[in-house]
C-alpha cells in the first residue's frame, strides 16, 4: 500500500520554505511513498523532486484561476494563473489530467473555489479533497468529505504541507498505480488518514512571503 500525501509544496511556492532536498529527506523519514507536489501556479518544484525522489511522484499544480483555487494533477505543462474555472478546467483536461478541487468549504481559507464556480464546474471534477491538514476547522473537511459522497467523486487527503515538518501528516493509503485513470480507481479503494496541524504553521507561510519580498528566490 502507498502513503500518499496528495497536497504539498516546495519553495517553489511563494509561501513555501520547503527545498527539493528536504522535501524528498522529510518523505523517506516518514515512510512517506508517493505525492502529488502542487505548488501555487507552478510544476518547477514538482519537476525538481521527481529527478530527485526514489517514490512515486505526481506532477501537479494548485491553480489560481479567477474564482479560486483548482488542483491539476498528472500535469505535462503548467496551467496559468487568473483563468477561469472552466478554462483552467479544460487546460488541465487536454493534458489527460484529473481536477481536484482543493479545502473546498474552508471558512477561513480567501483562496478556496468559489460555490457557484464550484457547481458550474462540478461534472468536470474527478475529486475532493476531504481532509486537508492545514484547515482550521474539522467540520469543513467534514463538509468536503459529505459532499464528495453526495455526488460519488473520489476524495483525496493531503497536507497542503509549506514547511518539511508538516509532509505527511495526512495522507491516503491507498494501492499502488500507474497513469492518471488507475489513480482514480486506486484512490477510491483508499483509507484517509491522518490529523490537522497547528494553527501556528501559518506564520512559516508569513516569513515564506516575506523573504519573498525581500527578494530571496529559489535557485534553479
Amino acid at each position: 500500500m502507498l502513503k500518499a500525501d496528495l497536497h504539498t509544496h516546495t519553495y517553489f511556492s511563494p509561501d513555501s520554505l520547503t527545498s527539493p532536498e528536504k522535501y524528498v529527506q522529510a518523505c523517506v523519514n516518514r515512510s512517506v511513498n508517493c505525492v502529488a507536489v502542487t505548488d501555487h501556479n507552478a510544476i518547477g518544484g514538482a519537476l525538481a523532486i521527481e529527478k530527485l525522489a526514489s517514490f512515486k511522484v505526481i506532477i501537479g499544480e494548485e491553480v489560481g484561476s479567477s474564482e479560486g483555487e483548482i488542483i491539476g494533477l498528472f500535469l505535462q505543462e503548467e496551467v496559468p494563473a487568473g483563468l477561469s474555472p472552466e478554462e483552467t478546467v479544460r487546460r488541465i483536461k487536454e493534458q489527460g489530467g484529473l481536477v481536484c478541487v482543493p479545502h473546498p468549504f474552508d471558512r477561513l481559507r480567501g483562496t478556496r473555489l468559489a460555490e457557484a464556480a464550484l457547481m458550474r464546474i462540478l461534472p468536470q471534477v474527478e475529486i475532493i479533497e476531504a481532509l486537508n491538514a492545514r484547515t482550521t476547522r474539522r467540520r469543513d473537511n467534514e463538509h468536503a468529505a459529505r459532499f464528495a459522497e453526495e455526488h460519488g467523486l473520489a476524495m483525496s487527503a493531503g497536507s497542503d504541507a509549506h514547511t518539511a515538518r508538516e509532509l505527511g501528516r495526512a495522507s491516503v493509503e491507498m494501492p499502488d498505480f500507474e497513469g492518471p485513470r488507475e489513480f482514480l480507481q486506486a484512490l477510491k479503494q483508499g483509507r484517509i488518514v491522518g490529523r490537522l496541524s497547528s494553527p501556528l504553521v501559518h506564520l512559516s507561510s508569513r516569513w515564506a512571503w516575506l523573504r519573498r519580498r525581500l527578494g530571496w528566490r529559489p535557485a534553479g
